[in-house]
């Protein structure tokens, strides 16, 4: 061996003595925590500095990217006698030194009111000139089972297969889900098949006896959460019977409406038979005549057949008759009574003796039928 070669070996040696005997970390590296959600955890990080460790102290703690195309997070750090917690947003406010004075040796940091984001691995590196010194540990923040819910999938009938389900909401995995039947002879039927992994239990061909209450459990490692069942295993129904009545029901309300439907139908179509049987002007038929001139031609021509057959010892009796034939005019109706014309005078008949006596000359009018042919 050469002798730059010697002395560059003795060089190496002796820097790696000079750091092994600078500032170490005393705490264990490469462990794993496992905390639930809302807990808060510390993260153990003790140092030992050297005599030849002079230069200013630094501590910074970081989130490590899972990926490689992230940059690490620093969550916290400690410089210049002050330590600085606001670099990272989602751990504000819930991540601090666990010593107020971290220079004696203490860089442990705690975090309050852990969630399921905070899980990753946290890297802490301590730096005082020419010494530095850094450790890594996992954190797995799980969430609790949230309180299952048990029921019943499908009906519950002997003979057939009845199942029994239990599911949460949220919780970490694995889930490990536990069913045990709490009354009767507190034992699972004998033909039940459970899976608890998924938290069902099927009861084959199920019967009066598998009835009773059941309790389910679910839990991981940081918790569990339970809720009860109660089975009633019913007798099976007569199902060709109610799909009958079902049928039926639904014949009747198709018939009550196809009535109801009926019925407006017709209804509309008298009433629009009315409508136009009102409109309907018909063109033959001439319009009614008012009363008064209806009673003015009746009068007329009950003048003229008068006049027809009418001799000298009526012919009084129509003037006075010919008064009261008169039709009377609207005018008269609204008269008063004191108003109303008096009535013509009485016509007395003479003989033919007292007409020569006054001077006259009785004349013989020939009598007439009431069809106007001389008698």
């Amino acid at each position: 061996m050469a002798p730059s070669t010697l002395c560059l070996c003795v060089l190496q040696l002796s820097l790696l003595a000079g750091f092994a005997s600078g500032l170490q970390i005393t705490s264990p590296g490469g462990i794993s925590l496992e905390k639930a959600s809302g807990e808060s955890v510390t993260l153990d990080c003790q140092f030992k500095l050297d005599t030849e460790d002079s230069g200013p102290l630094d501590i910074e703690w970081s989130l490590l990217a899972s990926d490689n195309q992230k940059n690490d997070e620093v969550v916290i750090l400690y410089s210049g006698d002050r330590a600085y917690d606001n670099y990272y947003p989602p751990m504000k406010g819930r991540v601090h030194f666990n010593s107020a004075d971290p220079k004696n040796g203490d860089a442990s940091i705690t975090l309050t009111g852990l969630k399921s984001s905070d899980t990753g691995t946290y890297q802490c590196k301590v730096k005082k000139a020419p010494g530095i010194g850094s450790r890594k540990m996992l954190l797995i923040v799980m969430v609790r089972p949230a309180k299952p819910r048990c029921y019943v999938e499908g009906p519950a009938e002997e003979g057939k297969d009845v199942v029994l389900r239990c599911t949460t909401s949220e919780g970490t995995q694995p889930l490990k889900y536990t069913w045990e039947k709490t009354s009767g002879s507190k034992t699972l039927p004998a033909s039940a098949v459970i899976d608890p992994a998924v938290g069902t239990v099927i009861v084959k061909n199920a019967s009066a006896s598998a009835s009773g209450t059941y309790h389910c459990a679910v839990g991981n490692r940081v918790g569990s959460e339970e809720c009860i069942l109660q089975l009633n295993v019913t007798p099976p129904s007569n199902t060709a019977a109610i799909a009958a009545a079902v049928i039926i029901s639904i014949l009747l309300i198709l018939i009550i409406i196809a009535i109801i439907l009926f019925c407006l139908w017709r209804a509309r179509n008298n009433k629009k038979y009315e409508k136009e049987i009102c409109n309907e002007i018909r063109e033959d038929v001439p319009p009614p005549s008012s009363r008064i001139s209806m009673a003015r031609s009746l009068t007329a021509n009950s003048k003229c057949s008068s006049l027809g057959s009418m001799s000298p010892s009526n012919i009084s009796e129509f003037h006075i008759k010919s008064q009261y034939d008169k039709v009377p005019l609207s005018e008269e109706f609204e008269r008063p009574p004191s108003h109303n014309p008096a009535p013509p005078p009485t016509v007395t008949r003479m003989a033919g003796a007292n007409i020569s006596r006054m001077g006259g000359v009785p004349v013989m009018i020939p009598a007439q039928t009431r069809d106007g042919s001389i008698v």
